[in-house]
């Protein structure tokens, strides 16, 4: 796809929630309307939004605003908690940073995927929340999310209650020897069976390099990369996450906020 970059504005260190959690904000600059917003969770390590700069930079440069939260995936809780009030800070504040509220897609990486899915699949377990897309990046599905204590392909497979689709875009590297890349496309099928709106882009990188990042042993982190194929995956993450938050306005809507009547089902 073409890509108009568009300069981006960073705000770094926002406290949000009751633990002393920080978040970082991509916004680009020069636009007149609200922009779409992404909510973007990161992986296993704790306080990790860092990693995810990279790739928040690129779909911030697509004229996303992008909202990067620390949470603690080895809290009591598995991360519950930080999770919810980075969701509650980004619902209510996005208008603030040029976002549109009514536009939300919510994403994560690795566990973080794992996570997002959750709350598109079971909301009531997550405050009811509805995003309006979801993007799951190198994640595995098969056993329980942080935000709702079951797991993505368990709830799908069980079918009873399920919620009004969202579309769900997957993006995964084909040589990822961490998560492999048949979990996510376990995944799509199991939504496909549901008949949910779902893409999978498999992309020729590892786990670190679909986010343009690599893991540099030294610093027992994701560090950013300028390798080709970690570049390639990057930018086609960064492109996912665009073309899902376009795909909240081509869908009716459903509602984001708790208490307000669903619309009908999604049509890919």
């Amino acid at each position: 796809m073409a890509v108009e970059v568009a300069e981006v504005v960073v705000r770094t260190g926002l406290g949000y929630g009751t633990g002393g959690r920080l978040m970082d904000v991509y916004r680009p600059t020069g636009t007149s309307a609200p922009a779409p917003a992404v909510l973007f969770w990161h992986g296993s390590g704790p306080d990790e939004r860092d990693v995810l700069a990279p790739v928040a930079r690129a779909a911030a440069e697509r004229g996303l605003v992008v909202l990067v939260p620390d949470w603690h995936p080895d809290a009591s809780d598995g991360g519950r908690t930080h999770l919810a009030e980075s969701a509650d800070f980004a619902r209510r504040n996005v208008a603030g940073f040029g976002g549109d509220p009514d536009r939300i897609v919510l994403a994560g990486w690795s566990r973080g995927a794992k996570a997002a899915v959750g709350v598109a699949v079971r909301p009531a377990a997550f405050g009811d929340w509805r995003p309006g897309a979801v993007v799951g990046i190198a994640g595995a599905y098969g056993s329980a999310a942080p935000t709702t204590g079951t797991a993505p392909l368990d709830d799908l497979r069980r079918g009873d209650s399920l919620p009004p689709p969202v579309p769900v875009w997957l993006v995964h590297g084909t040589a990822d020897p961490v998560v492999d890349v048949e979990r996510s496309r376990e995944l799509r099928t199991a939504l496909e069976e549901r008949g949910w709106p779902v893409s999978l882009d498999e992309v020729g990188t590892d786990h670190a390099g679909v986010i343009m990042t690599e893991y540099v042993l030294a610093h027992q982190r994701c560090l950013p990369s300028t390798a080709g194929h970690a570049v390639e995956a990057g930018s086609r993450t960064a492109d996912v996450l665009a073309r899902a938050a376009g795909s909240i306005a081509q869908h009716p809507r459903i509602s984001q906020h708790p208490g307000v009547a669903q619309d009908s089902a999604l049509r890919e």
